[in-house]
């Protein structure tokens, strides 16, 4: 679904990203951890338009996507959801996520992805005429995940999903992901910490000084001696196989 080949993307003279090379298969749900600085939120970045690579190719459903505006990208199924959740704070539960859904013709189906949103995270529903700001930290991103799946994306980006929680509130917003990847959504997930994600992960990237320093299969990396060894520079880049 999405390939990445050689990618460099920075900040003037700054390269964040370098030479990384990076595939999501359909079904999986793929993680980029790494230290603060390694490059994960401009990856994301990068892919979904809201930077221009420097060189590298990117291609989305067999198609070059490099250098798209954000809009375009949204149509063609892919959606992100940013570090901090990014809610609007001011409107309700229910008009954050009808924003969600504003880019879609298909209004009768786009209903019914709502009631089916609303099942899915039901404190959303218990919360639907609420001030999403007084909203907890964990529901904030439940919210900010489902606006984005009103969207109805093929591929879901998630910056940090877990950023600001406490662990029980973690664990439910990880098991909300594992529910939408069993009901065949696509995810590419950046997260700092390495706890929990072998759970829950297909596949493992992790990127240090904007290379990809380690890239396995997660039932490869279970032991997470290899993991922590790639996330804190013990060795050298390694490329595991299932």
């Amino acid at each position: 679904m999405l390939e990445i080949r050689g990618l460099t993307a920075g900040y003037g003279r700054l390269a964040a990203l370098k030479s990384v090379d990076l595939v999501v298969h359909t079904g999986e749900i793929v993680f980029v951890v790494g230290p603060n600085g390694a490059g994960k939120s401009t990856l994301l970045k990068t892919i979904s338009g809201l930077m221009a690579p420097t060189g590298g190719t990117l291609a989305f459903n067999g198609e070059a996507i490099a250098g798209q505006p954000p809009e375009k990208l949204c149509r063609k199924g892919l959606a992100l959801v940013p570090e901090g959740r990014s809610i609007f704070r001011t409107l309700t539960v229910q008009e954050n996520l009808l924003l969600g859904g504003m880019i879609r013709k298909d209004k009768e189906e786009a209903a019914a992805d709502l009631e089916r949103v609303l099942e899915t995270f039901p404190i959303l529903k218990a919360r639907y005429r609420g001030v999403a700001g007084h909203l907890s930290g964990g529901e904030q991103q439940q919210l900010a995940i489902a606006r984005a799946i009103l969207q109805r994306p093929s591929l879901m980006m998630i910056d940090e999903p877990s950023l600001g929680l406490a662990p029980l509130v973690i664990d439910q917003v990880y098991e909300s992901l594992r529910q939408l990847n069993a009901g065949g959504l696509t995810l590419l997930v950046v997260e700092q910490s390495t706890a929990r994600i072998l759970d829950l992960a297909s596949r493992i990237y992790v990127l240090r000084n904007g290379h990809v320093a380690l890239e396995g299969a997660a039932s490869d990396l279970a032991d997470g001696h290899a993991l922590e060894d790639a996330y804190f520079g013990y060795g050298e880049r390694q490329t595991t196989h299932a």
